[in-house]
C-alpha cells in the first residue's frame, strides 16, 4: 500500500508585521512630546518669568554702583545668569523624574543637606550682619539653608505619607516629625537667621496642614514656635530694635540706626508711583539702600516700573499659587498634596515676607524674593522645587486628551 504525501499546510500571513527598530523608536520618543496639564504650563511659564525679570532688576540695580566703584556693570549679572543657567535645566530634569523617586530620596536628601548646613560652623563658614549660615568654597559663598527646605519638605511629605492611616493619633503625627524638624530648624537658628528659620517652620505647617491633621495637633508646635521667637528676639538687641521699628510712627527720628534701610525702601516703593521712574533710574540704587538687589530688589521693582511693576510681580507669584493649589487639590497621592503644599507655602509664603517687609509689615528678616533677589543658592534651590511641581503636574491627568486608538495602543 502506498504512503500517502503529507498534506503541507499553505504559509499564511501573519496579521501584522513585525515593526521595525526605527518605528518603534520613534514611538517611545513620542511619549516626550505627548501633552502635559495646564498647571505644568502655568508653573513652568511662570517660574521662566520670574527668572528672567529678576534678572533684568538685578542688573539694573548693581550696575550703576558697580561703575562707580570702578568695577564691570555686568559682573553682578552674569553671576546670577549663570545659575540661572544651572537652575532651569535642572528644573525641567527633576520634572521629568517619577513621583516614586523623590519617595526614595526623602531621607538622603535630609541626610546630606543637614551635614551641609553644619559646615557653617566650621572654618568655611562664613558670618555676615551677624548671621553664620553661608560657607565659601574655592571663592564662591552658598547658603546650606536654601537646600535644606527642600529637603525637610520631601522628608516630611514622605514620613506623614507613610503614616496617613495613624494621623489620627497625635503621638504618630509627632513623633519623629516634631524632633527631627525641630533639630533641622534648630541647626540654622544656631546660626542667628531667625528669617530662614521661620520660613522653614511655615514649611513643616503647611506639610502638617495639607497631610490632613487635626488642626488641635498645631497648637503645641506653635505655641513652641511662639515662646522660641520671643526667647530670641528678648536676648538680642539687635532683633528686639528691627522688632519695634515696625511700630514706631516717627521712624525717622531713628534714621540713621534700625529705621534707615525700612525708610529707603518704602521711600523707593513709593516714588515710582503708579508708571515707575523707567528701568534704570531709580535713586535708592545710588547706596542709599544697602540690599537693593536682594532682600530690597521688590522696592527697586516699584521705584522703576511703578505700581503696574509690582502688579505684575505679584500677579505672576498669584499665577504660581493657582497652579500649586491646583495639584493639591486634583492629586490622590497623599505624599504628592503634603510635598506639593509644602513647597507652595514656602516659595509663596516667602515671597509675601519679603514683600511684607518692603511694605514695613514685618521687621527685615533677611529673606529673600524667590526667583528675583540676588543670589546664586536661593535661584538654584527654588527653580529645582520648582521641577519637583513639575514632576507632580505631570500626574495629573490631562482633561480633553482624546483616547488613542488600538493600534496605537498596541505600539
Amino acid at each position: 500500500m502506498a504512503t500517502p504525501t503529507p498534506i503541507r499546510p499553505l504559509p499564511q500571513e501573519p496579521d501584522e508585521p513585525t515593526p521595525k527598530r526605527g518605528l518603534a523608536a520613534r514611538v517611545s520618543l513620542g511619549s516626550l512630546f505627548r501633552p502635559v496639564a495646564g498647571e505644568f504650563l502655568l508653573i513652568s511659564s511662570t517660574a521662566v518669568l520670574l527668572t528672567i525679570f529678576g534678572l533684568i532688576m538685578v542688573l539694573s540695580a548693581t550696575s550703576a554702583t558697580a561703575t562707580a566703584a570702578g568695577q564691570a556693570p555686568y559682573d553682578a549679572v552674569i553671576k546670577q545668569a549663570v545659575f540661572a543657567a544651572i537652575g532651569l535645566p535642572l528644573m525641567f530634569i527633576a520634572s521629568r523624574l517619577p513621583v516614586s523617586f523623590w519617595k526614595k530620596i526623602a531621607w538622603p536628601a535630609l541626610i546630606v543637606t543637614t551635614a551641609f548646613q553644619l559646615l557653617v560652623f566650621t572654618p568655611l563658614g562664613v558670618e555676615d550682619g551677624g548671621n553664620r549660615n553661608w560657607i565659601l568654597i574655592g571663592g564662591m559663598q552658598a547658603q546650606p539653608s536654601e537646600f535644606l527646605k527642600l529637603a525637610l519638605a520631601l522628608w516630611l511629605g514622605f514620613i506623614l505619607f507613610r503614616k496617613r492611616t495613624l494621623l489620627g493619633d497625635w503621638r504618630h503625627v509627632f513623633i519623629p516629625v516634631v524632633p527631627v524638624a525641630a533639630a533641622v530648624i534648630a541647626t540654622v537658628l544656631a546660626g542667628h537667621d531667625l528669617g530662614t528659620a521661620m520660613v522653614l517652620f511655615l514649611l513643616a505647617l503647611g506639610a502638617l496642614f495639607f497631610s490632613g491633621v487635626k488642626l488641635r495637633v498645631f497648637i503645641i508646635p506653635l505655641l513652641g514656635a511662639i515662646v522660641a521667637v520671643a526667647a530670641l528676639a528678648v536676648t538680642s538687641s539687635n532683633r528686639m530694635e528691627r522688632i519695634l521699628s515696625v511700630f514706631n510712627t516717627d521712624c525717622t527720628a531713628d534714621y540713621l540706626n534700625t529705621c534707615y534701610q525700612p525708610l529707603h525702601g518704602i521711600w523707593g516703593l513709593a516714588g515710582g508711583g503708579i508708571f515707575g521712574l523707567g528701568l534704570g533710574n531709580s535713586k535708592e540704587k545710588y547706596e542709599w539702600l544697602p540690599a537693593a538687589s536682594s532682600d530690597y530688589i521688590f522696592a527697586i521693582v516699584g521705584e522703576e516700573l511703578g505700581l503696574i511693576g509690582a502688579i505684575v510681580v505679584l500677579g505672576l507669584f498669584a499665577i504660581y499659587a493657582i497652579g500649586a493649589f491646583h495639584i493639591i487639590r486634583k492629586t490622590d497621592d497623599t505624599f504628592v498634596r503634603i510635598v506639593a503644599g509644602a513647597i507652595t507655602v514656602w516659595i509663596v509664603g516667602q515671597a509675601l515676607i519679603n514683600i511684607g517687609v518692603v511694605l514695613r509689615l514685618f521687621p527685615p528678616l533677611g529673606v529673600p524674593l524667590p526667583f528675583m533677589s540676588q543670589g546664586g543658592t536661593s535661584l538654584v534651590s527654588v527653580l529645582v522645587a520648582t521641577g519637583v511641581l513639575l514632576a507632580f503636574a505631570r500626574t495629573i491627568p490631562v482633561t480633553g486628551r482624546a483616547a488613542p486608538r488600538a493600534g496605537a495602543a498596541r505600539r
